[in-house]
């Protein structure tokens, strides 16, 4: 029987903010973030060439409430005449606040080709995903990241990520069937973006606080 490496981890922080697609230029978030938002977050912490991170699950730990948020939007996506006048575009969205998320993941094999023969004996000296298990847990409770983790937009940032606390409580009470959910931004064998979304009611049902990913 093949070993399962499982891993998992808490997340919170004060504002978060899961884009809909569908929401158009005034974006509204999913309670929850998509698999490939989950996938970012562990990513964030550790990656490895011969290994990939699959998030499985994710678990709403404090209760959804949604909040106005604006911003003076100065980037590239502004009409032209703005962009030569420099001002600024007023840019309004719907997010959440006070977040906390338990999410959930399995470690698998990744099929990679070496660069190089010492590469290649490198890695064949090790179990990738029992290694991965093991850096990404150290590397968490270390603090350590690949890349600035981030609860959707860039700048709004978690003000904790790791272990489970014994005080965080799943809220069982919340459930809801989405009519609509993004899978992944990306497509996942040229890596152009090219959105994805989840199929089948169960990748898009929260029960009891939990809704396990599914394509």
């Amino acid at each position: 029987m093949n070993e399962e490496y499982n891993i998992s981890m808490e997340v919170s922080g004060k504002t978060a903010m899961w884009t809909r697609p569908d929401t158009g230029a005034t974006p509204i978030s999913y309670p929850v973030p998509p698999w490939s938002a989950a996938k970012g977050l562990f990513e964030s912490i550790s990656r490895l060439k011969n290994a990939v991170i699959i998030p499985t699950a994710v678990e709403i730990c404090a209760p959804i409430v949604y909040h106005d948020y604006t911003v003076n939007y100065g980037g590239p996506l502004r009409k032209a005449e703005l962009i030569g006048k420099g001002n600024l575009f007023q840019h309004k969205a719907t997010v959440l606040i006070n977040v906390c998320y338990r999410l959930y993941a399995k470690i698998e094999n990744f099929k990679y080709t070496p660069k190089t023969l010492a590469e290649a004996g490198h890695l064949a000296g090790f179990n990738s995903c029992h290694y991965g298990k093991d850096r990404f847990y150290r590397r968490l409770l270390r603090g350590q990241y690949q890349d600035t983790p981030c609860l959707g937009w860039r700048e709004f940032v978690p003000d904790y990520m790791g272990l489970f606390r014994s005080d965080t409580k799943v809220q069982t009470s919340i459930n809801e069937t989405l009519p609509s959910f993004l899978y992944s931004v990306y497509d996942p064998e040229t890596g152009i973006p090219s959105g994805r979304y989840v199929q089948s009611e169960k990748g898009r049902r929260i029960t009891k606080g939990r809704l396990e990913y599914a394509e």
